[in-house]
């Protein structure tokens, strides 16, 4: 109860600079979660696909093998596997374009990558919040605390009365501010290290999966990890 009592009476005695810096903390909180709610969802999602993803090569064909993938276009394992199977029909049936100075392997391995940079750009997408709040919010917090410190203190003197309990409670109460931007910091620090640990493990996935599908495309088959190098094919369809 004090605590808040402390900042509600900060907030009614602070001038503007001090409510501004108040209004953007917690604007800058709001701002963080908001990112982090939404990119832990899609985190869940896409780590849900990519273990879906294995079942892709578990098939008598390519279209069912699609089919297992889902029909959303925002299934990056789907999207990429569409789009190596568009470069590879485009590389054997067009003959006048430039590209045709590569190989299919070189062909491909350019498509797929082109849509491994896409996904990886959406998926970073708003990491850049995280990572500004988490950087600024204390050093923000700091300033009103000085900035509420320097006009209590200016009060103080101006009233001629400079004994422990008038000052303890002004200052007090402006040391609310470094608490509240540490406050806004620290989930944006966390949050920001949770969801990069998540998008890595999506990605190493969808790099896995890129991989196979290459193999697949150039050779006709999935590059197996066991030693020896083993294939197992998959009827195009």
């Amino acid at each position: 109860m004090e605590s808040q009592f402390g900042l509600m009476n900060l907030w009614s005695q602070g001038d503007l600079v001090t409510k501004a810096v108040a209004l953007l903390l917690i604007g800058m909180s709001l701002a963080s979660w908001i990112v982090i709610i939404i990119k832990a969802l899609d985190v869940i999602r896409y780590k849900r696909m990519a273990n879906a993803s294995s079942d892709f090569w578990h098939s008598e064909d390519f279209a069912t093998a699609l089919n297992k993938l889902g029909r959303s276009d925002s299934n990056p394992f789907r999207v990429l596997a569409l789009e190596g199977r568009e470069a590879t029909a485009h590389h054997r049936n067009t003959k006048a374009h430039l590209h045709d100075t590569l190989d299919v392997s070189d062909w491909v391995t350019r498509c797929l990558r082109n849509g491994i940079d896409e996904f990886t750009a959406r998926l970073q997408t708003g990491l850049a919040v995280l990572a500004s709040v988490g950087s600024t919010a204390p050093f923000i917090g700091l300033f009103g605390t000085v900035w509420g410190i320097y006009h209590a203190l200016m009060s103080i003197s101006s009233a001629g009365q400079a004994t422990i309990d008038k000052v303890a409670g002004p200052i007090g109460e402006a040391l609310i501010m470094t608490a509240l931007g540490l406050a806004v910091a620290i989930p944006a620090v966390l949050g920001y290290n949770a969801l990069v640990r998540g998008n890595k493990f999506v990605l190493t996935k969808l790099n896995s999966f890129a991989h196979d599908l290459h193999a697949y495309f150039v050779t006709g088959a999935r590059v197996q990890s066991s030693e020896p190098a083993t294939i197992v094919p998959l009827k195009k369809g």
